[in-house]
């Protein structure tokens, strides 16, 4: 009897895998963090005898090296995979065993990377499931340009290859288990649902029920903007990462906030968007605690960038700490815990800005103020607000200059990266307002709403 465990870290979109029988097992792709990973092993009461990786990733850093020097494992890594440490090398068709009865096959799955590498689980030579990294995902594929622009067509093709090769081979009832789908941007899309087969995929993944042409074109038109810390995160992968270091940064008290402030270096609140939005330190950046902080905090800060954290609570430091780390931004070189007024320099007020909605946003009319659009491109295609000023995000704390005089009404899809923008905007000295909504509201509202 085989089992498998699914660890899914929501901020990354990502998931990792714990797979065997009653004595040993395999992890798959795992988190820098992998103490997940030995919890679900412990439970089970199982040694894990081998460590595998699909790809040489680039949206998270591994902690694949430092669980199989932990616990002896072996650590399987793709024979083409370029990497500066001692592995396993693993090339299509290798079978290692996982427990009686249970063995992983590896299946050469190039498209997403040039290297990767699907993992089938068969149950005395019946396969009832795959690990497919970032090949087959659920509903759609890995992207194939995160690795070299030239490369994009031909990985493109080399995907639905792969596709159609999993599908051949395997039984329909076979369950399909990726890394990738669920948030991130290794995706080309996202997935619907959270559980899917190799029967399923055959009827609803494009990959599959397209012509290549046809799959190739759609893929390399819908590939959206790539965060711009996956330029670190291969080469550190490869390198060998080291070992996680969760313990708590140095204290800063309220001198230390604003020299480094004056300094230029990041400070960033990990409250919520109210809070932060109601009384702040003037010149810090909120990047709540509760969103995607890892994607685009790294997104957006200059790599190496000394960075210092504010929180409400010691648990809400080390839970962003943690998060920080699986993107490979180890070490804030210093943090606070407590309220704004504790961290503002004495003598100094707190800095504020409004919220509102796009109904708000509508009764006081855009004639005289900027509304500037924070999302995405393959975001703005299906609707943007008339006159509005677009500036991605992830752009936006390098191109501050570009938005328009006057006071600064911006909006996202939900709330959260308006917030982001808006504490830019603010530490710059703009007036701002953060528009909290959904931005199905806007047409709602009667805002004039324009497509394409």
């Amino acid at each position: 009897m085989f089992f498998i465990d699914t660890i899914e870290l929501e901020g990354l979109g990502n998931r990792h895998y714990l797979a065997g029988g009653t004595r040993t097992a395999v992890a798959v792709d795992p988190p820098r963090d992998f103490d997940q990973v030995l919890a679900a092993a412990a439970r089970r009461g199982v040694r894990i005898t081998h460590v595998v990786e699909t790809h040489i990733h680039n949206d998270y850093v591994t902690g694949g090296l430092e669980l199989a020097r932990v616990t002896g494992a072996a650590y399987l890594v793709p024979a083409g995979a370029a990497v500066s440490f001692a592995r396993v090398p693993v090339t299509d068709g290798d079978t290692v065993a996982v427990d009686d009865g249970l063995e992983l096959r590896a299946v050469a799955t190039p498209g997403h990377t040039p290297h990767h590498t699907s993992y089938v689980l068969r149950e005395r030579g019946r396969p009832v499931a795959t690990f497919t990294g970032g090949s087959l995902l659920i509903g759609t594929v890995g992207r194939p340009d995160l690795v070299e622009p030239r490369l994009t067509e031909q990985l493109a093709r080399a995907q639905y290859a792969s596709a159609h090769r999993l599908a051949a081979e395997l039984p329909d009832e076979t369950s399909v288990l990726p890394t990738h789908g669920f948030g991130s941007f290794c995706s080309s899309a996202q997935a619907e649902g959270g559980a899917t087969t190799i029967g399923k995929e055959k009827t609803v993944n494009a990959a599959l029920t397209s012509d290549a042409d046809a799959f190739v074109a759609r893929l390399l038109a819908d590939l959206d903007d790539i965060p711009a810390y996956y330029a670190h995160m291969g080469p550190v992968n490869a390198g060998g990462p080291a070992p996680v270091d969760l313990t708590p940064p140095a204290v800063a008290d309220a001198a230390d906030i604003a020299a480094r402030l004056a300094a230029g270096e990041w400070v960033v609140d990990l409250r919520n968007r109210i809070a932060f939005a109601e009384g702040h330190v003037a010149g810090s950046f909120n990047f709540e605690a509760d969103g995607k902080i890892a994607t685009y905090l790294a997104w957006m800060i200059p790599w190496g960038r000394p960075l210092t954290l504010l929180a409400e609570s010691p648990g809400q430091l080390a839970a962003a700490q943690r998060e920080l780390v699986r993107v490979g931004i180890d070490r804030p070189v210093a943090a606070a815990t407590g309220t704004p007024e504790e961290w503002v320099a004495q003598g100094a007020r707190l800095a504020s800005f409004a919220r509102s909605t796009f109904a708000g946003l509508a009764e006081r009319g855009t004639d005289g103020i900027v509304v500037l659009d924070v999302r995405r491109d393959s975001e703005r295609v299906g609707g943007h607000i008339a006159g509005s000023v677009h500036i991605p995000i992830h752009e936006l704390h390098k191109r501050l200059g570009e938005v328009p005089a006057g006071t600064v009404w911006v909006h996202c899809a939900g709330g959260m990266r308006a917030a982001v923008a808006a504490s830019l905007l603010d530490a710059s000295g703009r007036d701002v307002v953060a528009v909290d909504d959904g931005f199905d509201a806007a047409t709602d509202a009667g805002l004039t709403v324009i497509n394409g």
